[in-house]
């Protein structure tokens, strides 16, 4: 009778297999998606902004402002959601540290002693261990009886076991690829939520400073609109002034007065989300933004650089294009599967019934195969699974494509409401402009003896009212500017740069 013997004649059908199909990768090729643009933003032409290859790295360090760069330095450190982003990394490296250890071989490492004892009742091995009465005919052992083999069994081994799939159809290569791809989609994830709170960190910052400037002009067109009520009643009861007057006084001091707990509280907020970016309790904040403070101006030319740096500058567009990079790996894991799979494995070892002998060559044993395993029917569901990451694909593709297109239309539209802002800024400038004329103008006649006192007070007053609007004109430019380099995207981690700390971040 012949037997095949699995370990010896299979083991070069399987090595010739791999020399013939070695690097037969099945799946579909991944080429980066090509997107039609526009060679400008529509609303490119600005006199503050340029088309410029080179970004500015660090933007906000132009507002020359040592309290916010020490803030958004320590908000990069400290900042709670980033330590997680930064957790999600090395989950992502560790999978795919484990997806790449498939490619090499297990060995498993075994070593022991057994003791056994054999039945005389077991259907094989019973007889053995049975005692065997010796024929009459045998000598000198006549009326005797004898076991073949010993009833009880003892000894030890240590040996390995040593398994590998090969990877013909690079199924393994491709589930590594899609980690990898993953991975890097953990750190483009990182980066974008730094952007996205550093920019939060200085629009709350500006904001703050914004109320604290607000505030300190109400209080001082309060005490104003106080002199001038004190005027009108003085007026009033020496009877050359009237009581529509003194209401109007009044009335201008009460709507004044109402606004300082509108930006009491408008710092409160803002001082809160600070406290939640940094990590801190808000008694510290306090401390940061204590003494005089005033809203840093926001100026300079913004590089906007063109539509096609978009696609590698905003992070939202590089996760979906790797979305879709990792998406067609699994799709070529998917086709893979419903190839065959080849396995080698072996077992060499030491087994000896004595520990003396354990580490003699006689005691040396081993098992080797090899195997294959082909799923040729499972109802459909591979073929399923194949149709499934299809769909996900077309699907990342659409979802890339919406990305892209959402990215480009709101940096137009920061871009235009950027250019109405700075209009805004202008007119108000020159508005407040007059007002000081006014006041000036005001006090000449008043010197003169032309007009009274009430109306140096009520030009002043106005002057007081068109400065509020001025700085809040300032706070919209900044926030559209914040704005304008949040959605331009970009790489604004100080702590990639070497050496990076708090004096760094402050220059």
């Amino acid at each position: 009778m012949n037997v095949f013997n699995l370990s010896t004649s299979f083991t070069p059908i399987v090595l010739a297999t791999t020399m013939l199909l070695g690097g037969c990768a099945i799946g579909p090729d991944y080429n980066e998606p090509q997107t039609a643009m526009a060679d400008v933003y529509l609303n490119a032409v600005d006199h503050d902004t340029e088309i410029s290859m080179t970004q500015t790295p660090y933007w906000w360090l132009q507002l020359n402002d040592e309290t916010l760069n020490q803030l958004v330095h320590d908000a990069q450190k400290q900042n709670i959601p980033l330590k997680l982003a930064s957790e999600r990394i090395k989950m992502a490296q560790s999978y795919q540290d484990m997806v790449e250890s498939f490619k090499v071989p297990t060995v498993n490492l075994g070593a022991g002693y057994f003791n056994y004892q054999i039945s005389q009742n077991d259907p094989l091995l019973g007889t053995a261990v049975s005692p065997i009465g010796v024929p009459v005919g045998a000598q000198p052992m006549l009326g005797q009886s004898v076991t073949i083999a010993d009833k009880q069994q003892s000894g030890g081994f240590l040996g390995a076991t040593i398994a590998w799939e090969v990877d013909l159809f690079g199924r393994i290569d491709k589930q590594t690829n899609a980690a990898q791809i993953r991975k890097t989609q953990a750190e483009i994830y990182q980066s974008g939520l730094n952007t996205l709170i550093t920019a939060d960190v200085i629009h709350n910052y500006l904001q703050y400073r914004g109320a604290q400037e607000r505030t300190q002009l109400a209080l001082d067109n309060i005490a104003d609109q106080r002199e001038t009520l004190n005027l009108v009643e003085k007026m009033v009861s020496s009877g050359y002034g009237s009581e529509l007057d003194l209401a109007q006084a009044e009335a201008m001091l009460a709507a004044t007065e109402s606004v300082i707990p509108q930006l009491d509280i408008a710092k409160q907020v803002h001082k809160h989300r600070l406290a939640i970016l940094l990590g801190e309790p808000l008694t510290k904040v306090d401390i940061r933004l204590s003494g005089e403070g005033g809203l840093p101006k926001v100026e300079g030319i913004i590089p906007i650089g063109l539509p096609s740096d978009l696609l590698t500058r905003r992070p939202d567009i590089r996760i979906a294009e790797r979305e879709m990079a990792a998406i067609n790996q699994e799709l070529g894991v998917s086709i893979a599967n419903r190839y065959p799979k080849f396995f080698l494995t072996g077992s060499p070892g030491l087994v000896a019934g004595d520990f003396s002998d354990l580490f003699s060559s006689d005691s040396f044993s081993w098992v080797g195969s090899a195997g294959i395993s082909w799923n040729v029917f499972d109802g459909g569901r591979g073929e399923a699974m194949v149709d499934i990451n299809e769909s996900r694909f077309k699907s990342a593709a659409l979802r890339y494509q919406h990305t892209v297109d959402g990215a480009f239309a709101e940096v137009d539209s920061m871009l235009f409401t950027y250019g109405r802002s700075q209009e805004n800024q202008r007119r108000i400038d020159e508005a407040n402009r007059s007002t000081d004329n006014a006041v000036m103008k005001a006090k000449s006649l008043y010197r003169a003896g032309l007009i009274n006192h009430l109306a140096v007070l009520d030009a002043q007053r106005q002057q007081k009212l068109m400065q509020d609007r001025q700085i809040a004109a300032k706070l919209q430019t900044a926030q559209v500017t914040v704005g304008l380099y949040k959605a331009l995207g970009g790489d604004w981690d100080l702590t990639s740069r070497s050496g990076s700390g708090s004096g760094e971040a402050s220059q």
